[in-house]
């Protein structure tokens, strides 16, 4: 069986509407632009009836991703987590030993991510690596660019 994908509340609802509007809301218009383009006779060289097509795989590819998160979901409560160690929903402030600049990342879980405000997937590279540490380790984390060395300055919990 596949892994569980942790998740608060609010990140299981945001998948569960973007699921919801694209089987509701965006498959219904691709159903109508394969329709009228059905219409227009042959379908061997119906340029529109064939994009549309390509689009409706896509689209149905997007809901089975979201469909598959949210069957894997592990609702989880961040003011639970322990305390003193980087865990889920914790925000931590890093120093880059190689130089010397200041990282902040917040740890999340599938429909939180947003990385220019620096909230990860809980399962990325970099979060993997800073799992359990505590305020003064030094880690190496392997990224498939090269080796990331940080040393942990602050951990925030929710209360």
């Amino acid at each position: 069986m596949a892994d569980a994908i942790p998740m608060t509340r609010e990140g299981y609802r945001k998948l569960r509407a973007e699921m919801d509007r694209l089987e509701n809301e965006e498959m219904p218009k691709i159903e109508k632009q394969i329709g009228a383009a059905r219409i227009e006779g042959d379908l061997s060289e119906n340029a529109e009836y064939h994009g549309a097509r390509e689009n409706q795989g896509l689209l149905q590819a997007k809901i089975n991703v979201l469909r598959d998160k949210l069957s894997r979901a592990t609702i989880v409560d961040p003011s639970k987590m322990p305390k003193g160690e980087v865990a889920f929903g914790a925000t931590v402030v890093l120093k880059d030993l190689d130089c010397d600049d200041e990282d902040i990342y917040t740890l999340v879980g599938a429909g939180e991510e947003d990385y220019a405000e620096g909230k990860i997937l809980i399962t990325s590279p970099v979060a993997q690596g800073l799992l359990g540490k505590k305020v003064g380790d030094k880690v190496e984390i392997p990224v498939p660019a090269g080796t990331l060395n940080y040393e942990i300055i602050e951990i925030r919990t929710e209360e």
